[in-house]
């Protein structure tokens, strides 16, 4: 009931409904930017363009970038507490994916491949780099 009556307020809002929210250039631009809060996080976007008002430039700062450092930290750390003397259980594959998941959920999905199975692999190292095991699915 909530909703719908919000739902009307809204709708009727003089601030959110009047002509000047969208403001059509008279001049073609030469540079615009943008921000949209998006389900993964904030997109941030720039755009250059020429004098016929085409796009020469891009520049994006999405999720999956701003998200980067911290998801590698979680995937590190869920890999940590999961591998105990060495003993690897398939099991990690799963928690691994949880941990960037929690980041950005288009990201595996993203990557998908047919027949529908994510192609994640974990390269295990010891001390010195050396692979002592890999895990695929």
């Amino acid at each position: 009931m909530y909703a719908a009556e919000r739902l009307l307020e809204l709708a009727t809002d003089k601030d959110i409904t009047s002509k000047d929210i969208r403001i059509i250039p008279k001049e073609k631009p030469n540079e615009g930017l943008g921000c949209v809060e998006a389900p993964r996080g904030t997109l941030f976007h720039h755009y250059w363009t020429d004098e016929d008002g085409l796009i020469t430039k891009v520049n994006l700062i999405v999720a999956t970038g701003q998200n980067n450092g911290p998801m590698c930290m979680s995937v590190k750390k869920a890999a940590q507490s999961l591998i105990k003397n060495w003993k690897v259980e398939q099991g990690l594959l799963n928690m691994v994916e949880m941990a960037f998941r929690a980041y950005d959920p288009c990201l595996a999905c993203a990557t998908h491949s047919l027949p529908g199975h994510m192609p994640l692999e974990v390269i295990i190292h010891d001390t010195k780099g050396k692979v002592v095991r890999r895990l695929r699915r």
